[in-house]
């Protein structure tokens, strides 16, 4: 199974994809950026913004309009660490940080969208969009059917002009149709919602370097996130609940997205909660009851520890 992934709880939608040993085939912006040199630059989230134009700077060259976005010019992590909004030049000079950098905010839709790249040239997308909980967290997310053409348009270009190159798969974040952050690998959290098929697809991707995938039949679905409160340790809840979650036709999967042997202050999690569990579903009212289930053995199981949250920014 060379679709490498590095989180436990997701493995379950490789194990069984047949994919050559010789063939790598990353989920993790850490693998990518070992994997392709020459696109590293990526994960500059600095450089992404300076190539669409977007007014931006890194830290220590103040802004001078506000509000806007501040950020790690690298975080190979995720989960939106050490990210905050500067309102005024007074809380930009009380919260200045060495490797960070400000950005023009955004307003707009938020997507996460999956894109199929041969030579340069996108050949599928699939689109995510979220809605919002507390402190940059988000309440769930739902896998489109449909598409964003200004989304595709705008990044469609981008692609041609920096990846000529490139092919494999990219999860390209917007805001307002404007590149927020770029990775050289699909968003692992909801493959199962994709389809019948894609799976398989993707390897072709990587093996022959080419597309063919049957999406004719597409339907949305939605990935419903659980978070817990900071500052308790968590157990995960018995397979015979999640067991009997899964049985029903509604539930795709469900994560338990933290590794119980490992203190909660060490996991990368938003400011906003520690994320405990993740339902993808095809019906949000049944994925929405499971994360009433789970939550109750949560409250139920955790243990309240006093933790010191550590900064944990790449």
């Amino acid at each position: 199974m060379p679709i490498v992934e590095h989180d436990p709880w997701r493995k379950q939608y490789f194990e069984h994809v047949a994919c050559p040993d010789d063939v790598f085939i990353s989920t993790d912006d850490t693998d990518s950026y070992a994997l392709y040199p020459e696109h590293r630059w990526i994960h500059n989230k600095l450089i992404v913004a300076e190539s669409q134009g977007l007014r931006c700077a890194p830290h220590g060259i103040a802004p001078k309009e506000f509000p806007v976005f501040s950020k790690p010019i690298y975080n190979l992590r995720g989960m939106g660490l050490e990210t905050r909004v500067f309102s005024s030049l007074d809380e930009y000079l009380a919260q200045r940080d060495p490797g960070h950098m400000w950005v023009e905010l955004l307003v707009g839709e938020h997507a996460s969208s999956d894109v199929a790249v041969v030579k340069g040239r996108p050949v599928w997308w699939r689109h995510v969009v979220g809605k919002p909980g507390p402190h940059q967290t988000f309440d769930y997310w739902t896998v489109l059917a449909d598409q964003r053409q200004t989304v595709e348009e705008y990044c469609t270009e981008w692609i041609q002009e920096h990846f000529a190159t490139y092919t494999g798969m990219m999860n390209l974040e917007t805001i307002g149709g404007k590149i927020i952050e770029g990775h050289l690998r699909f968003a692992d959290q909801w493959p199962d919602l994709y389809g019948k098929g894609w799976l398989d697809a993707l390897v072709r991707l990587y093996v022959n370097g080419t597309w063919s995938y049957d999406d004719s039949d597409r339907r949305e679905g939605y990935s419903v996130v659980r978070h817990e409160t900071h500052g308790a340790r968590y157990r995960h809840p018995p397979s015979t609940l999640v067991e009997e979650i899964c049985r029903d036709e509604r539930i795709a999967s469900v994560q338990i997205t933290f590794h119980e042997d490992k203190p909660a202050e060490l996991h990368a999690m938003p400011p906003g909660g520690f994320r405990s569990a993740i339902v993808n579903c095809w019906d949000l009212d049944a994925g929405l009851s499971a994360r009433t289930r789970l939550t109750a053995w949560f409250s139920e199981s955790r243990e309240i520890r006093p933790t010191r949250r550590r900064r944990l920014g790449v």
